[in-house]
């Protein structure tokens, strides 16, 4: 085994007694709150869902005390989610960390054992490899761990990294790029009214590989898509709203304004 460095961690007692001060909080809550006491691994599973985002918001925004506070929620669920599968006699959170840990140490060979890695691509092929490798791993293929209900777009990115782990991938950006071309003219040959009916389906199959290939790109170049188009979401909706207000302010109202009225009030919010 390598010799691994490990920097002192001189607040670790610290961690450990909130760690234990929050079990011990699970634990009393879940025997005298009435709802804590109601709550179910399914009732759950949507309130961790808010989270999840919640925090993912916060840090798009660069807030990092809410960063904290999110992150304070998910784990609170994790404790939940552990006690009751305790109550259960399934598992307990020793469980649940040990787990972890193990599958930590069995996945990062060139730091607990004697593989070499000499980069993340190396790093991240080793990582699907001892994936499909494991004892009692039923998935099959390499995208067997994509979860179903993944929003579309992250299923997307998802899909092709776990691709990219085993090697299969590009090899350059132009050649990506040139399948983003390629998929706009295939797109754009199905989607073109000038020329007569659309074919609805064939136009949906060909932008959805238009979609697929421009993510492709992004992952490639090392821009995260979701992240990029959240980021676009939250500029139109500040834009948008100062076009609200502002034309409110002059005593106009958006619904009877022109897209040209509209479109100088854009002007403004751009250049702020």
């Amino acid at each position: 085994m390598k010799e691994i460095k490990k920097t002192p961690d001189l607040n670790r007692k610290a961690k450990l007694e909130a760690f234990d001060r929050l079990l011990t909080i699970m634990d009393e809550l879940r025997e005298n709150c009435p709802w804590d006491m109601k709550q179910t691994l399914e009732s759950l599973r949507h309130l961790t869902i808010e989270e999840t985002y919640e925090l993912s918001d916060a840090i798009l925004e660069g807030d990092l005390e809410e960063v904290k506070k999110e992150l304070g929620d998910l784990m609170l669920h994790n404790i939940f989610y552990a006690k009751i599968a305790s109550e259960q006699k399934e598992f307990d959170v020793a469980d649940v960390l040990n787990s972890v840990c193990d599958k930590l140490i069995g996945r990062h060979p060139h730091i607990y054992g004697d593989v070499d890695a000499e980069d993340e691509k190396a790093v991240k092929e080793n990582w699907e490899k001892i994936k499909l490798q494991e004892k009692g791993n039923k998935k099959k293929s390499v995208l067997g761990g994509v979860p179903k209900s993944l929003p579309a777009l992250v299923k997307a990115m998802r899909i092709q990294e776990k691709a990219r782990g085993v090697g299969f991938d590009w090899e350059e950006p132009k050649q990506v790029w040139d399948k983003v071309e390629e998929e706009m003219q295939e797109f754009h040959a199905e989607f073109n009214p000038e020329e007569g009916e659309v074919d609805q389906a064939k136009a949906q199959e060909e932008f959805g590989d238009l979609l697929f290939s421009l993510i492709n790109y992004a992952r490639f170049v090392n821009i995260n898509p979701e992240e990029a188009l959240e980021r676009t979401n939250k500029k139109f909706i500040k834009r948008f709203q100062y076009i609200e207000s502002e034309s409110a302010k002059d005593g106009k109202s958006i619904t009877e304004m022109s897209l040209e009225e509209m479109d100088e009030y854009w002007v403004k919010a751009k250049k702020l």
